[in-house]
């Protein structure tokens, strides 16, 4: 749709205008004001316009606003080797970026250059960004039609989701097991690309069997295949762990980074990998970015990365997460539609049904919902089908989080 010479998606459809937005609350121009269950789609994760993030952003301003690519700012410098250090596992060589789509066509190219294949195994109904090559990944062929041809190098697999199958969580992944080491047999393949085991970025919140990333890891290194790891939506706390891959104790050898990055004051991402990766593949790969890693975008990265880990951040985003799925399990278990409630730390679905028995997706009332919570202040996101997506940011304090459920749920009884 068209907004003010602005193209929306449905995704991403126009609700109101924003004005003003600090810590828990957005405010629109009529000064209505909303509790914030979205954190922009899991990026503020520390709320709106942080005070300490602001003020390390203004901070470097005066300093230096721009470093071009054949350059080193001191703060680029820091804060490389911070996040290397905090991500561990190796992964100590990082492509400066903008966005999450930007990381994950480095990864790509990376990947390509190191294997020297061009096939990519990827899931339906992952996200992983909107140009034609992450479409592509995550997109079903006939949602794209117009857009590209067939990709050949592109396999895509269903996502193993535990809600609606009758298959049980051994079944799954001895399927996927399976599936794999027969397109890997081929030879042809040069990475597998996943988020860890949770869905963030379509809106489906899907959750896969607790060993799914685990079985991936295992025949990837079997068969000499790449493990690039999409930690756009789950990094930075929001999964109950700084970085999902600290959950798994897993060691990929590429990681894409964004959303979180620098709590929503400045456009940043990473693409990192390991060195012998990078040393192998940086002549061919090209990872040019003239706005990648400004220095006031890495001061900013910098300070939220500190708060992350000196508040602990993923404990309290863990913590908070249990409170939310009990207290929306007790509250709804009698409410005829809702079919599942799921999900990581502060990342929660909660999927509506037309009928429990056959999980049928309720599209129409879940908009309705959307709506209805707006109107009594609490603004929610949804993936258009049946799924709300509950991401509120991780400081948020209990009792505000429990005001926010208290109105979803009062919304979900009236419209039962």
């Amino acid at each position: 749709m068209l907004h003010k010479h602005l193209i929306f998606t449905e995704c991403s459809e126009f609700k109101f205008n924003l004005s003003k937005a600090q810590g828990d609350s957005l405010y629109d121009d009529q000064g209505k004001k909303y509790l914030d269950f979205t954190s922009g789609w899991n990026v503020t994760n520390l709320g709106w316009n942080h005070p300490e993030i602001i003020e390390a952003g203004v901070k470097q301003l005066k300093q230096n606003s721009y470093s071009p690519m054949w350059l080193l700012d001191p703060t680029q410098e820091e804060y490389a080797a911070n996040l290397t250090q905090a991500l561990g596992a190796d992964l100590t060589a990082i492509g400066r970026a903008n966005g999450g789509v930007e990381a994950v066509e480095q990864a790509l190219k990376v990947t390509r250059a190191y294997t020297g294949k061009k096939k990519i195994v990827s899931f339906y109904e992952q996200f992983h960004g909107s140009t034609l090559n992450a479409l592509a990944l995550g997109y079903r062929p006939e949602w794209t039609e117009s857009l590209m041809d067939k990709r050949d190098d592109i396999i895509q697999l269903e996502y193993p989701q535990v809600y609606r199958t009758d298959q049980s969580d051994e079944e799954l992944l001895v399927e996927l097991e399976n599936k794999l080491e027969e397109i890997f047999s081929q030879k042809e393949v040069a990475a597998v690309i996943t988020e860890a085991g949770i869905i963030t970025g379509w809106g489906a919140t899907y959750v896969a069997p607790e060993d799914f990333i685990k079985v991936i890891r295992r025949v990837t290194q079997k068969h000499n295949v790449l493990l690039i790891l999409d930690e756009v939506g789950t990094g930075f706390s929001r999964t109950g762990s700084l970085f999902a891959l600290h959950k798994f104790d897993l060691k990929p050898d590429i990681v894409t980074l964004a959303k979180g990055i620098s709590n929503g004051s400045a456009p940043i991402a990473a693409m990192v990998t390991t060195e012998e990766i990078a040393q192998k593949t940086w002549k061919e790969t090209n990872l040019q970015s003239t706005f990648g890693w400004n220095p006031v975008a890495c001061a900013i990265a910098n300070k939220t990365l500190e708060i992350h880990q000196r508040e602990k951040v993923w404990q309290l985003a863990k913590d908070k997460g249990e409170l939310a799925r009990s207290f929306l399990t007790e509250k709804l278990v009698d409410n005829p539609h809702v079919g599942d409630i799921r999900g990581w730390g502060l990342e929660i679905g909660v999927d509506l049904v037309k009928d429990k028995e056959t999980k049928d997706k309720n599209a129409e009332l879940v908009e309705k919902v959307v709506v209805e919570c707006g109107d009594k202040n609490l603004h929610l996101v949804c993936d258009h089908e049946s799924n709300l997506q509950l991401m509120p940011n991780l400081l948020m304090a209990e009792a505000t989080l429990t005001e926010g459920l208290e109105i979803l749920v009062s919304v979900l009884d009236e419209l039962k």
